[in-house]
């Protein structure tokens, strides 16, 4: 074998694999069927090659022989594992044996392959094992971890949501965010002001459902003394307070029809009237709507005002789900770990890679809330600072689809979600409702037609 590497060809950002075999044509095979696939390739016919090889040329896969003359695949294995952690290896041997699988994986190597192999066996083996490497390099990469305020994403779906940003931010139009619940509709709106020439003055978030509708009007416009019983001072509302900046209006659908009469009046106007003033008084206030339900169609219905929604939906910012996003799962969860860790002053867990395909393939119901709700439970209660299947909840651990589930009735994939986010909220069926989209008397009626197991 000539002691220089042959070149690899294919693109320069191509992943590169190491194919080590004593065969020269056990070589030439895998060498084209790799770099067919756009892989850069590069062979060596024993331990000494393959070592001078590693020592000065970046390496992402190891595919190696078992049995060669001298030291063995075993020993590269080794040597891999010991001083080359970013690295995955794959053994291939025409000694199939249990015992053989059994000490190639204990040494460290990530798939086992038996000769005769076909080319898809081939292939599908490497894209496993590249598939580990590239979802452990995201995970554990050590970059500084994301600043309270920044909004983590780097799938397609994130990447439109942040080109967008900047062109809201830049207007003072009103802005709708829309997206389900625990998407992060907050820190986009956050985004927007700060991101805005509003920056310095306040940003105050307001949530619309979680105020009472008595005390709704008084909070948001404020009142004069005496314009009710305890109202023994006068005190600004949100809008006054806000003036200048930005004013959140987050479940702005959960509002009645006579609260959004008066919102719409302030958008048009610009003014507030006090509880108990006589007179109107001129504001500067930004505002940013925010819903988990689709507003147009509870206009059809009658529950919103067609007039408002108009005057909200000036610019559009659509959060996706973390369902949607990919390997956007993958940056929140080395983000929460490494949070909360510091917090807890231990080192960041580490996830196993049989534990993070589980994690990937998850719906996530309650999207990036119940990640982090997840990741902090895991860090709390972690032990030994490795996070395996059995350490995640029922739900996640049976998460990879199965191909006999296409074929089921659509009333039992429906009965299978209701459970799994049920159980994602603990039970919870006003917050499970809400996740669903559904009001809580049609899930218990959706329960109640599955039978005990849902009731």
């Amino acid at each position: 074998m000539s002691r220089k590497a042959p070149s690899a060809g294919g693109r320069a950002d191509a992943e590169r694999v190491l194919v080590v075999d004593d065969a020269p044509g056990t070589l030439e095979i895998i060498q084209r069927n790799l770099a067919a696939k756009g892989y850069r390739v590069f062979t060596a016919g024993g331990l000494p090659d393959a070592m001078r090889i590693l020592e000065s040329t970046p390496i992402d896969l190891v595919i190696t022989d078992l049995k060669m003359p001298g030291a063995s695949g075993l020993d590269l294995v080794r040597h891999v594992r010991q001083n080359l952690s970013d690295i995955e290896v794959m053994m291939i041997t025409g000694y199939a044996s249990v015992s053989g699988a059994v000490e190639a994986v204990k040494n460290g190597a990530e798939e086992y392959l038996a000769k005769p192999f076909t080319d898809e066996e081939l292939l599908a083996a490497v894209q496993r094992a590249l598939e580990k490497l590239r979802v452990r390099r995201m995970t554990l990469a050590q970059r500084p971890a994301p600043a309270a305020q920044e909004l983590i994403g780097e799938s397609e779906a994130m990447q439109r949501l942040l080109r967008a940003l900047p062109k809201a931010a830049a207007t003072s139009a009103t802005v709708l965010i829309t997206g389900e619940s625990g998407t992060g509709k907050e820190l986009v709106a956050r985004a927007c002001h700060y991101g805005s020439a509003r920056a310095a003055a306040p940003f105050l978030p307001v949530n619309c459902g979680g105020i009472p509708e008595g005390l709704l009007e008084s909070e948001l416009f404020g009142f004069v003394k005496g314009a009710f019983t305890g109202a023994v001072e006068s005190r600004a509302g949100f809008f006054q307070t806000a003036d200048g900046g930005t004013l959140f209006l987050d479940e702005i659908s959960e509002t009645s029809l006579a609260m959004q009469v008066r919102l719409l009046r302030v958008l048009q106007d610009h003014e507030v009237r006090m509880v108990g003033a006589m007179r109107s008084q001129k504001v500067d206030v930004r505002v940013i709507g925010a819903t988990n339900k689709d507003l147009a169609a509870l206009v059809r219905k009658g529950t919103f005002r067609e007039d408002l929604f108009f005057r909200l939906n000036v610019v559009t910012l659509s959060v996706p789900p973390l369902r949607e996003r990919g390997d956007d799962v993958l940056l929140f969860l080395r983000h929460f770990a490494a949070k909360f860790a510091r917090e807890l002053g231990k080192p960041p867990p580490c996830f196993s890679d049989a534990a993070l395909q589980a994690l990937r393939s998850y719906d996530w119901p309650g999207n990036v809330r119940e990640l982090e709700n997840l990741v902090q439970r895991l860090v709390v209660m972690g032990e030994g600072g490795r996070i395996d299947v059995p350490d995640l909840p029922p739900q996640m651990r049976f998460s990879v689809a199965h191909p006999e589930r296409a074929r089921r009735t659509l009333a039992a994939v429906e009965a299978e979600h209701i459970e799994l986010v049920l159980a994602s909220v603990s039970g919870n069926k006003t917050r499970a409702a809400e996740i669903l989209g559904l009001d809580r008397k049609t899930l218990r009626e959706k329960l109640r037609r599955q039978g005990p197991a849902g009731a």
